[in-house]
């Protein structure tokens, strides 16, 4: 894949244009590629003629491309509001279901307008428009002229725009896009809501998406990358080209080189082979790449220079060995996580994306799966410089429907573009370890779905015979009997912990995937009584109890898949449902308003983590210790009441403490049942008004730490922290700075809800809040909000100037708080 451009790319001399930085100032004259981040104009609604040049559009909004156009609100339980069974959730009769979709106006059609310099363009040259993602049913017109269309939202699609382009003159460049309802079971976005490229390169160049590297033998010693690099012609007429390639390691060494010519009998793609001595490895710990900068020449003359960056890695699924990554055997410590960014919605933001792995990192999480679609290439970007693995996931519809106008309007025609695109897109992407063709899809039980599932996973490995092909199941005995299941590389079944040894009994393979598991549901800070293990739980509130017992109807807890994936050597490991909470989907409170995002992740909309982010860390983050206690210890109301207690940790046992009384100790795998395996629970303490204390033993007994929560007091004043005090001065970097409304002791107040207000001054603005109640209607965008559990998060959002940022924050009855963040180009 061409390399993508980061926010703090060199400013170009074009206003409106951001200019990739060169790679040399030759490759500089010949290929140019620019981000069209500003200057566009919005409306919501069709507009006739909105696609000629001379239509006037001042009155328009103008905004910044990435852009939702649908995050601002306001909150409806009329928006997309649908009437549906949903089979996958065990449901017998269709109900209406307010929420499903998140509750925002993203249904309708939207124009996008910009003047579109094209520097230098002239005889010779070519002109192309990348765009990385656009919802939905994208129509581009250059000068008035339909140049290309591609209706999946999720996929990225490059347009010509050669024959269209006017040099030297002022062309306009115009995108409508349509949303429909009933088209999706969770927030899609709206607009462009993801990058956008224009890329001028002579007519001799090679096209988006034009090198294919792989890495066919491994060893200590050195490691073979086979590049194949494919050329484009004025009417693909051969000429006697040449191509150079370095390989860098990521110091910017030299490490090969090779030149080759290109002959009549190559058609138009070279292929090249060279040989990295003592290669560093990629894996997650050790995310190291390289890079492969090719020029492209016609005798003398440079005519293109591409850059592909790649990691070195081999990898392989092993019957009764399982997933072997570099030669060791490992398990996928793994989330599913949908495309939204919470409060910033759909639009794409690199920081915002490096939060969120930021977070999964510390989780001690090791792999991703994109559901359910093809991710924003700045997350596999992303992935591939922090050390994530990556399933990455084209569809949730096949040509039977779950939604009236889902993505099986759409299969025949562009199920086999959408995949080759997905394909090509990131095929070179170290993170990228398997392909999912599919989610749940209902041809698993359809007649002839088996032949479907087979021809979809040939065009995969028609495009890319190195990663094995898997899909989401959850009809187990259809797909295990109708040879479904029997069809995929690698089986991954959704929820089926208690089945995984009849798949291994029955299906060839020889693995077995968790690819969707534990839809455990709770809300941040909240607690419920009595405790115990439930499912599709509702209360009056509209909350679930973060004792992380209570789970949806069709799946478990987390400890019942800690077991499985422990206890069953041939499985592979697991992708929770969910990494992080997300806009739609509010089970189990779908139909009842106003919940509108999931309770599903172990981090909440805002960031926050959950309580069951320390249970996931105790298991996957073991260089690390883990010692959290729940719940919060603030019950007025409660004294002498049977109040329990758990704690999350990786030491083997503890011992309890309430006001200096001991509880008794608890030892990890003191029974045979799930929970008391990987949790320590004190069922029956009583509540008592003062200190909670938790000491916890190594393995030889010895007490190695300790954690303590206090009774909270009045709310006194506000405490701010943020992610880091340092930005880029791009007006794309942002800050996430939680808010703590604490006690004079500083002990966190967990029933604080109190308005809190915000003001951001200096080189900075303030971009959105967000507080984690998924029954919260009050607008992201606005500088206030409620506290929820005593906590909510701000986003500042750098400016393109250097200096000081400040963020105030304030609330009726609390002593305001101040903090000073800095912007640095």
């Amino acid at each position: 894949m061409t390399d993508f451009i980061t926010r703090n790319a060199l400013r170009g001399a074009v206003a409106g244009l951001l200019l990739v930085p060169a790679w040399a100032a030759q490759a500089q004259q010949t290929r140019q590629e620019y981000l069209l981040t500003t200057d566009w104009k919005f409306t919501k609604g069709d507009v006739p003629d909105a696609a000629r040049p001379d239509f006037k559009d001042a009155k328009w909004q103008t905004v910044q491309v990435p852009h939702d156009w649908a995050i601002y609100g306001p909150f409806s339980p009329q928006n997309d509001l649908q009437t549906v069974k949903i089979e996958q959730n065990n449901e017998k009769e269709a109900t209406t279901k307010p929420g499903r979709t998140g509750g925002l106006l993203f249904v309708g059609t939207g124009w996008y307008r910009r003047r579109l310099p094209v520097p230098g363009f002239g005889a010779g040259q070519r002109a192309v428009l990348l765009f990385d993602g656009a919802m939905s049913d994208a129509h581009v017109f250059v000068n008035g002229k339909e140049v290309g269309a591609w209706p999946y939202g999720y996929n990225s699609f490059a347009v010509d725009i050669t024959d269209a382009v006017k040099p030297g003159a002022d062309n306009v460049l115009a995108v409508r896009l349509q949303n429909l309802p009933e088209a999706s079971r969770w927030y899609p976005g709206a607009g462009l809501y993801r990058n956008v490229h224009l890329i001028v390169t002579s007519d001799v160049h090679i096209p988006v998406w034009g090198t294919y590297l792989t890495t066919p033998t491994i060893t200590a010693e050195y490691a073979r990358v086979k590049l194949r690099t494919k050329v484009q012609t004025p009417g693909n007429a051969f000429q006697p080209l040449r191509l150079e390639t370095e390989l860098r390691d990521a110091q910017g060494t030299v490490v090969a080189r090779t030149s080759t010519q290109l002959t009549a009998t190559d058609g138009q793609e070279f292929e090249q082979n060279l040989v990295v001595p003592r290669p560093r490895l990629w894996s997650p710990e050790t995310p190291t790449l390289y890079a492969a900068t090719s020029k492209l020449y016609a005798g003398d003359v440079l005519k293109d220079e591409y850059r592909t960056s790649f990691g070195i890695r081999s990898f392989s699924f092993e019957a009764g060995r399982g997933f072997v990554l570099n030669g060791q055997p490992r398990k996928f410590r793994g989330v599913c996580n949908h495309h939204d960014l919470g409060p910033l919605g759909a639009a794409v933001n690199v920081a915002a994306l490096r939060r969120q792995l930021t977070l999964l990192k510390d989780l001690g999480c090791d792999a991703i799966r994109t559901t359910h679609n093809m991710p924003a290439p700045e997350l596999v970007q992303l992935c591939d410089e922090m050390g994530f693995m990556l399933i990455v996931e084209s569809f949730d519809e096949w040509k039977t429907p779950k939604v009236k106008n889902g993505y099986s309007r759409l299969f025949d025609e562009w199920a086999e573009k959408d995949l080759v695109s997905m394909v090509h897109r990131d095929r070179n992407h170290p993170s990228v370890i398997m392909w999912s063709i599919g989610n749940e899809v209902p041809d698993q039980w359809a007649p002839g779905g088996n032949k479907l599932a087979r021809r979809l996973q040939d065009v995969v490995h028609r495009e890319d015979p190195t990663r094995p092909v898997s899909a989401g199941m959850d009809q187990f005995d259809a797909v295990v009997n109708n040879g479904f299941a029997a069809v995929l590389d690698v089986p991954g079944f959704n929820y089926k912990p208690h089945r995984y040894p009849e798949a291994q009994q029955k299906l060839p393979q020889g693995m077995i995937l968790g690819s969707e598991t534990a839809s455990t549901v709770s809300s941040r800070g909240v607690y419920k009584f009595p405790v115990e293990k439930a499912k599709d739980k509702r209360y009056p509130d509209n909350q679930s109890s973060s004792y992380d017992v209570e789970a949806s109807n069709w799946s478990q807890t987390p400890d019942e898949e800690f077991a499985a994936q422990d206890d069953l050597p041939y499985t592979l490991g697991e992708f929770v449902w969910t990494g992080f909470d997300y806009l739609g989907e509010p089970w189990p409170y779908e139909g009842y308003w106003p919940s509108h995002s999931s309770y599903f992740g172990i981090i909440d909309l805002a960031g926050i983590p959950k309580d069951r982010f320390y249970l996931y860390r105790s298991r996957w983050n073991p260089s690390q210790p883990t010692l959290h206690l729940l719940p919060h210890w603030t019950w007025p109301g409660r004294e002498g009441q049977s109040t329990p207690v758990f704690c999350y940790t990786n030491y083997p046992s503890a011992e309890l403490f309430v006001n200096g009384v001991s509880q008794g100790r608890q030892t990890k795998g003191a029974s045979d049942q799930p929970q008391t395996r990987y949790r320590l629970m004190w069922n029956d303490v009583k509540y008592q008004p003062g200190a909670l204390k938790v000491v916890a033993y190594d393995a030889q007994g010895k007490a190695v730490a300790e954690q303590e929560v206090r009774t909270a007091g009045q709310p006194h004043h506000l405490r701010l922290v943020a992610d880091r005090p340092t930005l880029a001065a791009d007006g794309q970097d942002l800050a996430y700075v939680t808010v703590r409304v604490e006690d004079a002791q500083g002990n966190l107040c967990p029933s604080a809800t109190h308005e809190l207000q915000f003001k951001v001054q200096g080189a900075g603005r303030f971009r959105a809040v967000a507080n984690g109640d998924p029954t919260n209607l009050e607008p992201f965008h606005q500088p206030r909000m409620h506290a929820f559990g005593g906590m909510l998060v701000a986003t500042v959002q750098a400016s393109d100037k250097t200096g000081a940022v400040q963020l105030q924050v304030s609330g009726k009855g609390l002593k305001p708080a101040t903090l000073q963040l800095e912007t640095r180009k």
